[in-house]
């Protein structure tokens, strides 16, 4: 039991370290207000931000993944990926109804979204080459 707690912890801290950048007040943040803006630094550091996430949320199951079949580790990444988006429309949706000075953007939905994307397939990449050694 307590093993498994601790393959929790990556995605665990992440989240919340997510969670609190995610509910400070959003005096300093740039607000995006049309299409070209989405292509602004704030959507990169969504990208990053929720790609660390997914990753981290897969990293603490990787020595029991190297046990398994291929089945097994894409039905892991798949649901890594949906609890990770979840978390980011999650996180946006707070941030339009609950958070203060912050508003909630389809736009940071899809980045972050992207960015899980993008997380998963690292992790993939990472675990194939880890396979092959």
């Amino acid at each position: 039991m307590r093993r498994l707690t601790e393959d929790f912890y990556p995605g665990l801290v992440t989240a919340i370290f997510i969670m609190v950048i995610m509910g400070m007040p959003g005096n300093y943040f740039p607000k995006v207000v049309s299409f070209w803006d989405w292509l602004g630094p704030d959507k990169i550091i969504h990208l990053i931000v929720f790609g660390i996430l997914s990753f981290s949320m897969i990293w603490g199951y990787r020595k029991k993944l190297l046990h398994q079949s291929i089945t097994a580790l894409k039905k892991a990444l798949l649901l890594t990926l949906l609890l990770s988006i979840s978390y980011g429309a999650f996180t946006e949706l707070l941030q339009k109804h609950v958070f203060i000075n912050r508003y909630g953007s389809i736009y940071d939905f899809l980045a972050d979204a992207i960015g899980c994307l993008l997380g998963v397939i690292a992790f993939f990449f990472y675990f194939k080459k880890k396979i092959k050694k």
